[in-house]
């Protein structure tokens, strides 16, 4: 078992310290990592090299209990599939217990010195202990002193060489912030929108893919794509630090995109029929498999457009930008799904990807699609808000399949964004003129 601390602010570790309860969940493991996103974005360590071995080597489904806002599998631990959301209290109860499979209303968490079982009712405060607590340990003072010189930070901080000019002066050998390539060769006026003509599929997803499937924001792998970028540029593996804190490398991040150690491409299977998990595609029409990042960079040298496959509820959990942005940036022309997370198919839009729907009752599995197909949408010049629109998927054979789809691009706003190549080259060209 594995148990860390992370409040959200200093000041609960002041409270905590003054109270005298800080002694106690050090005695139980509970000593403090870090604070602010460490639990929720996987920055709270590894699992003890045992424990990690023998998921990995058993295919074991690990389980957490964290207090946080993200319990995606892999996001606490890239060991850890199945994390429940529980509050503070219940977190440590949970670790008294030692296990998930108790019910923790009914069961004792274990056996007290005096031999009798001890129940969560028997530790739990009452609402009254609570306030007294909070009368005797939480002072206005304890935020003032910690909080009065937040901007400053500390000699690390201060120590870093800034420039004096207006703009941002971008480091090329920087891991951490790179100058994205949003606007490269951008011109005063958009040129049009073209068709999808004889788009590659990267990738075949299932039901509820979350936008951390799509773009993880815990840990890098040292065989990853970003993996090997970082290692090519100098950065240990004990650096690597995760995703989420190098969003602002989009070397980092498009190499992270689908990439989660848990997504599955149904295009790729194991000798027996198993699908694969991990970011790994085939390339067409060469057979050969690969990460997706090196199948899109391998397609975009071919000048060939790319298109995605998912079921319902395509892009939920949290809204992150990175997972549209990543998108766009591996060369994806068209996500054609079931249903959308409402925010995440807006980002498509903004990032110049068109969000398609299948008509109710049909989707990649009924139409047998295996990802040696290529897809042709036509009329996106002229496209309208929710216009219907054919879908040609030709197998492998030549043989074709020309299918109704709905394209997603709601409303008028959103027609000008996607005919511009996004939202970013809309706002510029509307500040240039």
């Amino acid at each position: 078992m594995k148990t860390s601390l992370a409040p959200g602010s200093q000041v609960v570790a002041a409270y905590l310290e003054k109270s005298g309860l800080q002694k106690s969940l050090d005695a139980i493991g509970f000593n403090i990592v870090g604070f602010g996103c460490t639990t929720c974005i996987g920055n709270s360590g590894p699992l003890p090299a045992p424990i990690s071995k023998t998921i990995n080597e058993n295919g074991l489904v690990a389980a957490a209990v964290l207090s946080g806002n993200r319990n995606f599998e892999g996001r606490v631990s890239p060991d850890v599939q199945a994390n429940y959301l529980a509050s503070p209290p219940l977190v440590v109860a949970y670790a008294l217990a030692g296990t998930m499979q108790k019910d923790l209303a009914s069961e004792p968490l274990g056996t007290g010195k005096d031999g009798k079982p001890v129940f969560l009712k028997d530790i739990w405060p009452t609402n009254q202990e609570i306030q007294d607590f909070i009368a005797r340990n939480i002072t206005r003072e304890m935020f003032e002193s910690r909080y009065a010189a937040v901007f400053e930070g500390d000699t690390n901080w201060q120590g870093i060489a800034t420039g004096k000019g207006l703009t941002f002066t971008w480091d090329d050998k920087s891991t951490y912030v790179q100058n994205p390539p949003y606007f490269t060769g951008i011109k005063p006026q958009a040129t049009g929108v073209g068709d999808i003509v004889g788009a590659r599929v990267l990738g075949l997803f299932g039901d509820k893919i979350t936008t951390d499937h799509i773009s993880p924001a815990g840990s890098i792998k040292a065989a990853s794509p970003a993996g090997r970028y970082l290692l090519d540029n100098g950065v240990s593996q004990a650096d690597f630090n995760q995703y989420g804190t190098r969003r602002g490398n989009h070397e980092v991040m498009m190499r992270g995109t689908f990439a989660n150690i848990r997504i599955k491409n149904h295009m790729v299977k194991d000798p027996n029929g198993n699908v694969k998990e991990g970011g790994l595609t085939i390339h067409y029409p060469s057979g050969e498999q690969m990460a997706i990042y090196d199948a899109a960079m391998r397609y975009k040298a071919e000048n060939v457009p790319l298109v995605v496959f998912a079921g319902v509820e395509y892009g939920n959990g949290s809204s992150r930008d990175w997972a549209a942005k990543g998108t766009n940036l591996l060369g994806v022309k068209a996500v054609i799904a079931q249903s959308y997370e409402r925010i995440h198919r807006s980002n498509l839009v903004g990032m110049g990807v068109v969000p398609f729907v299948f008509e109710e009752g049909t989707s990649w599995q009924t139409l047998g699609l295996k990802g040696d197909e290529t897809v042709t949408i036509r009329g996106l010049a002229g496209v309208k808000p929710r216009q219907r629109m054919i879908c040609e998927i030709t197998d492998a054979k030549g043989n074709k399949v020309a299918i109704p789809v709905i394209c997603r691009i709601d409303t008028l706003d959103e027609i000008e964004y996607f005919k511009n190549g996004g939202i970013l080259p809309y706002v510029l060209r509307n500040l240039a003129a």
